[in-house]
């Protein structure tokens, strides 16, 4: 699964942020590196104020992101100086319309806007993958795969790995949620395309995160159904129903169940 649908949707944009994997801000003629930034508290808040988009931040809610329930007795201090670190370390980029604001016991990173974030820019592709899916028309999977790949290839990277907290936690799991959505999505366009190996690779992927998921099951014995491995399909509602078993003690829903009954009777 290359990049290549990636940047040909997205194109050549001012400034890329990312938050995912290593952290980095590029625009063509600057990188700043999380190397570059003041040590890890730096890259989360430099994390925590993109992601805040247009809103200011006070101190309180920036010292709850990094120090959690015990702040430091000098944190105010602390904020200070990490701040004006940050604030130093993005000068380079002030030509490219970044600045760190600072008013009544607020921040906001003002940044371009045309800037690209690749959390954000995900979830807006998966939007747009599953509105195209929703269509069921012709050529609608063809132009969803491009979109479908951008929310694969973003969600697959950890979110500041090494960092713990209510606030990464949080983000960490609606990643999660988003990852399971570009699986489904690309269980769906490999499986229009007839690449059911790809398909099964997506399936297998979403019910690693997540091997209650009946959905994911019932997509995959359709897939296998469409691509004429009937006994192949029966055999992942047979996963199905002894994961649910062994795991909860349930049988399948009446949906998977519906769906295991049409093939079985095919």
């Amino acid at each position: 699964m290359e990049l290549a649908g990636h940047w040909r949707i997205i194109g050549r944009v001012p400034m890329r942020i990312y938050l995912t994997g290593r952290v980095a801000v590029e625009t063509p003629e600057a990188v700043v590196d999380e190397a570059a930034l003041p040590g890890r508290q730096g890259r989360l808040l430099l994390a925590y104020l993109v992601l805040s988009g247009t809103s200011s931040v006070s101190r309180d809610e920036i010292a709850d992101v990094l120090w959690a329930d015990a702040p430091p007795p000098a944190w105010s201090n602390g904020l200070n100086a990490l701040v004006s670190k940050l604030r130093a370390t993005l000068r380079q980029l002030a030509g490219d319309g970044v600045q760190l604001e600072h008013s009544f016991g607020c921040y906001q990173l003002r940044l371009p806007a045309d800037v690209w974030v690749d959390v954000t820019a995900a979830r807006d592709a998966i939007h747009r993958a599953e509105a195209l899916l929703a269509q069921d028309a012709d050529g609608a999977a063809v132009e969803a795969w491009g979109w479908t790949y951008v929310g694969y290839h973003v969600t697959r990277r950890p979110f500041l790995p090494g960092e713990n907290g209510p606030w990464v936690e949080a983000r960490r799991a609606e990643l999660a949620l988003l990852r399971l959505r570009a699986l489904d999505c690309a269980i769906a366009v490999n499986t229009a395309s007839g690449d059911v190996a790809e398909a099964l690779r997506a399936g297998n992927d979403a019910l690693a995160v997540d091997p209650l998921r009946e959905s994911t099951y019932q997509q995959l014995m359709r897939c296998l159904f469409a691509a004429g491995s009937r006994a192949e399909a029966l055999r992942v509602y047979e996963r199905c129903r002894a994961t649910l078993g062994e795991m909860l003690g349930v049988d399948p829903s009446p949906l998977t169940e519906s769906v295991y009954l049409e093939i079985l009777r095919s």
